[in-house]
């Protein structure tokens, strides 16, 4: 493992060599390194630096390094290409990394390529699927062997094809029709008798996954079994495709920045610091914008009570509590709900258990919270009644934040929607607009009481 400041130091040493037309020097530096290392480094290369480095790699050391590289990074390094040495590179990439090129590239452009390739049979069953599918994260590079296969002939095979694949830990048993029947490891393949079959070492009792099915129900199964390989079946149960570990950590991290984001009310998950200004005013403005009209529906909600400020001003002061304690408490709900769901620990058999649970916190919560603080702002502004009202807006808040913040997850998840969709900016639209409403209304029920006390 190399040091992110190790290699900014290389990638000024490559620029260097660049800028002094010691290509070579540089590109042999650049192959020294592991082909995760070259992929950070390559990123960090000026444009006119990158495609020069392309220039001098070879078709192998090309294809290592589109593995590495993010979908997008990949496609603009593609650019740089031409389509014949682009279809010889894609014939060495992983045929999953391949497919997920060829569907990034102009439709013209990826026929082409297509057309061009020696051996496109393993990419193309893969085009047909959806990015975020099982089938768009499968790959074709897996070891299937019959159920009258013997152990010896099985190890013998292993030795001709040298272990070039992603999966070569599990061996998976398929029958004449390609149906998928049993899984075994090497391990017992090793310590089987040479003449046994693999039909009595195989367990058949194999976890699979349809190639229809969402990547992050792919990704639940590899956790929850712990398994570094998934396979894939068609609607007959047919073999088709493999996810590996490697691109089921890639589905976590997407679904991880997905839901983060969401809640985060950015609409963009490919969203980054240095992203263009275009790119994020598109990914975040509309959120925004989205919270200036709940905000002036919070603001309409104070507005109806204006006479009220004016009798009592103290009020203004303390409405902030009330509408920020009430955010913060469904944002926790809302985290733990949507992590929840994702995780797979809610069903709906539990789900009304779980919103009343959350019910009863909100109310405990809110009354912790708002004794301490009621009694505190009855005692600073010598008030008792304004402690009253405050203590009981903070309960009646953390009541709806708990509704809000389970609910709303809760219901997008039975519409069949993302869960996370239930962002920070709905949420405190609702508990702000409410918090304002029970504060308000409280005191004007109290009004004269706490008239009464600052007449002193």
């Amino acid at each position: 493992m190399t040091s992110t400041k190790k290699l900014n130091k290389i990638t000024e040493k490559i620029h260097s060599w660049i800028a002094n037309d010691q290509i070579p020097k540089a590109t042999d530096r650049f192959l020294e390194l592991h082909p995760a290392d070259q992929a950070e480094v390559f990123n960090n290369l000026e444009d006119q630096a990158q495609a020069q480095i392309l220039d001098h790699l070879d078709i192998a050391s090309t294809a290592d390094l589109f593995d590495e590289l993010e979908d997008e990074e990949t496609l603009e390094a593609a650019e740089n290409l031409s389509l014949e040495r682009l279809a010889d590179v894609l014939d060495e990439m992983d045929p999953d990394e391949a497919a997920d090129l060829l569907g990034d590239l102009p439709p013209e452009q990826a026929e082409e390529a297509l057309a061009q390739m020696e051996d496109p049979d393993d990419v193309i069953p893969l085009l047909g699927y959806p990015d975020e599918t099982a089938g768009g994260r499968m790959t074709t590079a897996y070891i299937a062997l019959r159920p009258q296969t013997t152990a010896e002939t099985a190890i013998q095979f292993l030795r001709d094809i040298s272990l070039d694949n992603d999966v070569p830990y599990y061996l998976f048993v398929v029958d004449r029709n390609k149906s998928l029947i049993g899984v075994t490891g090497i391990r017992e393949l090793v310590v089987a008798h040479p003449k046994t079959i693999m039909d009595a070492i195989m367990d058949p009792d194999v976890i699979f996954i349809s190639a229809d099915a969402d990547q992050e129900e792919a990704a639940l199964l590899m956790t929850r079994y712990d398994l570094s390989a998934l396979p894939v079946v068609n609607e007959n149960k047919q073999l088709i495709g493999v996810i590996t570990h490697d691109d089921i950590l890639d589905v976590l991290e997407d679904e991880a920045t997905e839901d983060i984001y969401r809640l985060a009310s950015v609409s963009d998950t490919d969203l980054e610091p240095n992203s263009t200004v275009k790119d994020q005013m598109k990914g975040r403005l509309p959120w925004l914008l989205l919270n200036s009209l709940t905000s002036l529906f919070a603001a309409w909600v104070i507005s109806n009570f204006g006479d009220l400020f004016i009798q009592v001003a103290v009020l203004a002061f303390f409405q902030s509590v009330v509408a920020g304690l009430g955010g913060s408490a469904a944002s926790q709900d809302v985290v733990m709900v949507v992590r929840a769901i994702a995780l797979g620990k809610i069903n709906t058999d539990h789900a009304w258990s779980i919103f009343f649970r959350q019910l009863w916190i909100g109310f405990l919560q809110g009354a912790i919270i708002g004794m301490m603080v009621g009694l505190g702002v009855g005692m600073w502004q010598n008030n008792p009644f304004l402690g009253l009202v405050l203590g009981l807006s903070l309960v009646g808040n953390m009541i709806v934040a708990a509704m809000v913040g389970t609910l709303i997850p809760l219901l997008l998840k039975y519409l069949n929607q993302d869960p996370a969709l239930a962002s920070s900016v709905l949420v405190t639209a609702a508990t702000d607009a409410i918090g304002f409403l029970i504060y308000l209304s409280l005191a004007s029920i109290f009004l004269p009481y706490i008239q009464h006390y600052f007449s002193f």
